[in-house]
């Protein structure tokens, strides 16, 4: 009796013993009564956000007001602005507020921004404008985020149960705690031109193992795909830069080539050693005392100067004057060759200096006959 009865008792996870039953946090959860400071925070948004937020506030406003916070939209200024009042209850709900508005300002539906005031949401805004300096390379890895028809930020939402918004210079997230770290992982990996599909293919593995419980308590190190850069040391990119050569002169040689040609390199004639170090070079002002400009006042130096210019530009006039010459001056035409040329010629092609021509023609009357 004492086995089946131990067989039938469910096994209790250690860590779990001592925790209770999550609830919302209640009005009678408060045992300190009324707050003795207002707080409040503020974000600003930009201009094409205004009509839908004036649209959506009477709904933001019946949102909030459940649980004693107060808002306000200052349309002159552009900026939004949440505060405590006499009825909250919740000390971390102006927390959760804020998180509102901030999705809000960042392109954040209404319907999909109020879910963060629940106690297992939470959000994070990556801030990726300042991650890569070329403005076309930025555009390519954000919409790398996105994938084609949004499928790898589909595939993304899915595999961390986590919403997520690419708007400009931000992407917001909203989701479970340990979901966003691995959201922020994936999006700036992205901006530093790693591939989401590899956090991908290791999130899908790490799900798989997730259902084994016998690998609970093991590594999953042996499991997970190992995506680094190696760094190739000097000799072996030397053996990879003769093979790359090798099969290149096969392939010339397949084909009917020179191969030496191609490869061989002119290599420069190599410098004499000698143990003296090279003379030294003379200073500007040096140059100056040997041509005499060093002794010229300012203004004459100048004149000097604008000489020099007028003579570069006049040589540089001529120049392009020369080729652009060139264009219109004509071919050399060949004369037609006269009546008596055209005779010799003939003479010569038909008889030839040596007179083989000749002979080949009497030996075929030879073999006709």
């Amino acid at each position: 009796m004492m086995a089946a009865a131990s067989e039938e008792q469910p096994v209790i996870n250690k860590n779990k013993r001592h925790r209770k039953e999550k609830h919302s946090f209640q009005p009678d959860d408060n045992k300190g009564g009324i707050f003795t400071e207002e707080s409040s925070f503020a974000t600003l948004f930009p201009k094409y956000r205004e009509k839908y937020l004036r649209e959506v506030w009477s709904a933001v406003t019946k949102i909030l007001d459940p649980h004693g916070i107060a808002c306000t939209l200052d349309l002159v200024h552009g900026s939004m602005s949440v505060r405590t009042t006499r009825k909250t209850f919740d000390p971390y709900i102006i927390l959760k507020a804020r998180d509102l508005i901030k999705l809000l300002a960042r392109g954040v539906a209404i319907t999909q921004a109020q879910k963060v005031l629940q106690d297992d949401v939470a959000c994070d805004i990556i801030k990726i404008g300042n991650l890569v300096r070329n403005k076309d390379r930025f555009v390519k890895r954000r919409q790398r985020i996105i994938g084609p028809d949004g499928s790898t930020l589909k595939a993304i939402e899915l595999l961390t149960q986590c919403y997520i918004l690419v708007q400009g210079n931000t992407v917001s997230v909203m989701g479970p705690y340990k979901s966003l770290k691995e959201v922020r992982r994936i999006v700036l990996d992205c901006m530093k031109n790693i591939h989401p599909i590899y956090r991908i293919k290791e999130l899908m593995i790490r799900r798989e193992l997730a259902k084994d419980p016998k690998l609970a308590t093991e590594s999953w190190d042996r499991f997970l795909p190992k995506f680094r850069k190696q760094h190739l040391k000097t000799s072996e990119k030397t053996i990879k830069k003769n093979e790359k050569v090798a099969a290149k002169e096969e392939a010339r040689k397949a084909a009917g080539l020179d191969a030496s040609t191609s490869t061989k390199k002119e290599k420069p004639a190599k410098k004499v050693y000698t143990p003296f170090p090279p003379p030294q070079q003379p200073r500007k002002v040096d140059l100056q005392l040997e041509s005499g400009e060093y002794f010229l006042k300012p203004h004459e130096r100048e004149a000097r100067e604008v000489q020099q210019r007028k003579q570069k530009q006049a040589e540089a006039t001529v120049q392009r004057r020369a080729e652009r010459a060139e264009a219109y001056v004509a071919p050399k035409e060949e004369a037609a060759p006269t009546v008596e040329e055209k005779r010799k010629r003939r003479h010569r092609e038909v008889d030839g200096d040596d007179g083989t021509a000749r002979s080949t023609k009497k030996k075929k009357k030879a073999e006709d006959a």
